[in-house]
């Protein structure tokens, strides 16, 4: 497994939700996202949101498109993002589709984690590619 860390922007765009409700308590949103540091790639992809009556909770489901290059590997890949707050206790889970990486990223695996530190968001990913996506890469 390797590691790859840096920091990421993001920007999110409400989006109309009322053919599903007419409850504020429920969003889509549309996500741009720019990654810096060991992964340099561009992201777009829609998230929806539901918010309770108790103080602290809510749910999001994500998933993102990424565009870019890892570890010197050019490609995309999508993440699965889930995550809950139980008043306040977060949870979050983050994670490569399986059979989403593209060209030199085929066969990418792995897990992401989302620090955010002074309204700056940070990411830790944990990941592997299959060595012969380089030899496959290299040969053509």
């Amino acid at each position: 497994m390797k590691r790859a860390t840096g920091s990421f922007e993001v920007s999110l765009q409400p989006l109309p939700n009322t053919e599903v409700t007419a409850d504020n308590q429920f969003g889509r949103l549309l996500l741009n996202k720019k990654f810096g540091g060991d992964l340099v790639a561009t992201a777009r992809g829609q998230m929806l949101t539901a918010l309770t009556h108790v103080k602290g909770s809510a749910g999001y489901v994500a998933i993102d498109h990424v565009t870019g290059e890892l570890d010197g590997r050019k490609g995309s890949f999508v993440l699965q993002h889930s995550g809950s707050m139980k008043r306040g206790a977060q949870s979050l889970s983050i994670m490569v589709v399986p059979d989403t990486g593209t060209e030199e990223l085929t066969g990418l695996s792995g897990t992401l984690s989302i620090n955010i530190i002074d309204g700056q968001h940070f990411y830790d990913f944990i990941y592997s590619i299959p060595e012969q996506t380089r030899l496959k890469t290299a040969a053509a």
